[in-house]
């Protein structure tokens, strides 16, 4: 199986670093071309000056839960006419607390980050698909967003929220040949990870290592994925290979087994 995006277009939210950035240097290594947003100004600056992506990425910095930046976002790309793809990969951990600790600003910062940005670049991406006649659009909801996760209520929230914005989104899509898909992570090794551990270790009043091996138990390999999975999943869903298949939550997560 080869991929080839020689000329492609794909616009990829939060991929400054981590997963989205993972994905963009895939994207370039079969030929694409990405164009990248993250609210992370010193990171989009430190691409500008990267000369190995010049002319490959596109890099902008913005806030994805403000939807005014997005709508600039989008006029300020107005020289391309189409794109092949999105990858909506925007997301918080949201509190780690029990609902009643939860304030009302900490459930509607990640409920609105999670979600609204979603709704957000598909909005202005959509039309550019359209043009297109054909594309793909990866959402991604994790692992919670199938299971109740407790403690972790407003991230659960979203991530369902998400799965029913997939499906709904691949029912009206279908027929301009477009695909939307929700890719599910679950524990995704690295820093963000090991700060959710932490996080909830404080809040049981246990140790991270603990934690940690709790985490990994809730999964029949045992194991966290790495982002070089998650990549590869969202490499196919983006190409020919995966022209059927639409509508769907595709976890990478070694069989979540339970979330408590």
């Amino acid at each position: 199986m080869k991929i080839n995006f020689k000329n492609k277009k794909f616009i990829i939210s939060a991929a400054a670093d981590g997963i989205g950035f993972s994905i963009a240097k895939k994207i370039i290594d079969l030929g694409g071309y990405v164009f990248i947003t993250d609210i992370d100004k010193k990171k989009i600056d430190k691409l500008k000056r990267n000369k190995k992506y010049k002319n490959k990425i596109h890099a902008y910095q913005l806030d994805a839960n403000d939807f005014l930046q997005v709508k600039k976002y989008f006029e300020s790309i107005n020289f391309i006419k189409s794109i092949d793809g999105l990858i909506n990969n925007v997301g918080i951990a949201g509190p780690t607390k029990y609902l009643d600790k939860i304030t009302n600003t900490e459930w509607e910062n990640t409920i609105s980050t999670n979600l609204n940005s979603h709704f957000y670049f598909s909005k202005y991406s959509v039309p550019l698909l359209k043009k297109n006649k054909s594309g793909s659009i990866i959402n991604i909801s994790s692992s919670a967003g199938l299971y109740g996760f407790p403690q972790r209520t407003p991230y659960a929230a979203s991530k369902w929220a998400i799965v029913g914005l997939t499906k709904s989104m691949a029912m009206e899509l279908g027929k301009h040949n477009i695909r939307v898909n929700a890719v599910c992570p679950g524990s995704v090794e690295g820093k963000r990870m090991d700060r959710v551990i932490e996080a909830k270790a404080n809040l049981l009043k246990s140790k991270s290592s603990i934690i940690k091996k709790e985490f990994e138990s809730m999964v029949s390999m045992r194991s966290f994925v790495s982002k070089d999975e998650i990549t590869s999943i969202i490499i196919y869903l983006l190409s020919n290979f995966s022209k059927n298949i639409s509508g769907q939550s595709i976890s990478v997560d070694g069989n979540t087994e339970r979330m408590i």
